[in-house]
């Protein structure tokens, strides 16, 4: 019978070493071993044991033999977490969810939990949390459910035990980096004690169809604590986003196998845990001041859905030699991209300003259809004159000047139009039927300069 051992591997040659070493001795890198399950076989081989149990034998089958009718989707009454999972939740399927401490994550897969009580056996797993704790937040958040367990456990072994003698129909797992095997010598959280953990998991949802939710710690950089291969070996990654002093979270989807990627649901945490926002573009421009000086709206697109945001500037003459660049929304080397368009091409002189641009609402913009409406709110601070209120802007700012098409416009528009805008100011190269957008008119303009001469008033 072959015996669990723990060997360190070498992540990039393959050499095996009885103990853990800062350099491996065969290629020289630093840093590469980590601790593995490996089998001792009768025959004396040492071979490296897969994270994943292996589930049955595997036989090949023609693609058009393979049926997939058992995959019908979960629908949660939680319109915008189906949104950020592609249309509700897959049988079978590992999801990762990341984000700040204190963000919410616990909160929401709470109510997510709650919610699939209606459907199923639902076990929660909580690693940093007692029972008695997880009951206070579900009694804050007036939750109640005979058909949701509680595990307060972090031994895998345990775990695993548990979930054979009554399998689930959906599992949380509160959270990944908490969970340890005994056979492995470091610590809860561990690169090996994760990878090895997350494949149990993914064994398990695999193999029994059952839906299996992890959240995840994250570093100080923002992204999820652990090896890589923990975001590579599920199939969905979610990210809890969002100021902690602002009522609004962002849940933003960065890998989806059964969807759209950067999708995401907008919630508002209250009293009562997190609900949805039906409307995001109405919260946003909620408190807006039509006449004030650098302000625009511009018109982006998250995923599949299109928002409107107020984009805020402000030029002021600086004090030191040294002028400042602050942006919190956007790409810092986009503003100032934007900035030496706009003090090249334009004639809008820059050097001696500090510029902030702020987009309201704690919302990050990626992509370049905001260029246009960063470029007026500068504008329009930088001379005192505000831009229209009626306008709706969006196109992308290139380096001579121009402005270029951008996707989506059709969506882009309708949104706008629906929100009560009666102009748009977009690039001349877009190619639509004026007929569909009776409601609003389209500016088209070809520079950056000829763009301003309309929106600012």
């Amino acid at each position: 019978m072959a015996k669990l051992r723990t060997r360190y591997v070498c992540q990039e040659c393959g050499s095996t070493q009885p103990k853990w070493m800062g350099r491996c001795p065969d290629c020289g890198e630093w840093n590469t071993l980590v601790e593995t399950l490996v089998e001792a076989t009768s025959s004396g081989a040492v071979v490296q044991r897969s994270a994943q149990a292996v589930i049955g034998r595997s036989v090949p089958q023609p693609l058009t033999e393979i049926a997939a009718d058992n995959y019908r989707r979960t629908m949660l009454p939680m319109d915008e977490f189906n949104r950020v999972l592609g249309g509700g939740l897959v049988p079978g399927s590992l999801i990762l969810i990341g984000g700040d401490p204190g963000i919410g994550k616990s909160t929401l897969l709470l109510q997510i939990s709650a919610a699939l009580a209606a459907e199923g056996h639902v076990l929660y797993i909580s690693g940093e949390e007692s029972a008695q704790q997880v009951k206070l937040r579900a009694d804050r958040l007036q939750i109640s459910s005979d058909r949701l367990f509680i595990l307060s456990e972090t031994n895998m072994t345990a775990i695993m035990d548990h979930l054979r003698q009554t399998p689930p129909q959906f599992l949380v797992v509160d959270s990944i980096q908490t969970v340890f095997l005994e056979e492995l010598q470091s610590a809860p959280g561990s690169v090996s004690q994760v990878r090895e953990c997350a494949g149990r998991f993914q064994g398990l949802a695999k193999g029994q169809n059952i839906p299996v939710f992890l959240i995840g710690h994250v570093t100080k950089t923002g992204t999820i604590a652990g090896p890589r291969v923990l975001e590579h070996l599920v199939d969905t990654v979610l990210y809890l986003e969002g100021e902690r002093f602002h009522a609004y979270r962002l849940l933003r989807s960065v890998k989806n196998r059964f969807g759209a990627t950067n999708e995401i649901g907008i919630f508002e945490m209250g009293d009562v845990g997190l609900s949805e926002v039906p409307n995001p573009s109405e919260i946003f421009l909620a408190e807006r001041l039509p006449n004030a000086s650098g302000s625009a709206i511009a018109v982006t697109l998250e995923g599949t859905r299109p928002l409107l945001v107020e984009i805020q500037a402000l030029a002021s003459t600086t004090s030191f030699g040294n002028p400042r660049r602050t942006a919190n929304g956007i790409d810092m080397n986009r503003l100032l991209l934007l900035i030496a368009v706009l003090t090249k091409r334009v004639g809008v002189r820059l050097a001696d300003q500090d510029v902030f641009v702020n987009v309201i609402g704690g919302l990050q913009i990626n992509e370049p259809a905001s260029d246009l409406a960063v470029a007026a709110a500068l504008a329009s601070s930088f001379k005192s004159r505000p831009v229209a209120a009626d306008l709706a802007i969006v196109g992308e700012v290139g380096l001579s000047g121009e402005l270029r098409a951008v996707s989506h416009i059709e969506t882009r528009l309708k949104e706008a139009a629906k929100l009560g805008f009666k102009r748009c100011l977009l690039p001349a190269s877009v190619q639509l039927k004026q007929s569909q957008f009776l409601s609003l008119e389209l500016l088209k303009v070809r520079s950056l300069g000829e763009a301003l001469d309309i929106a600012l008033v």
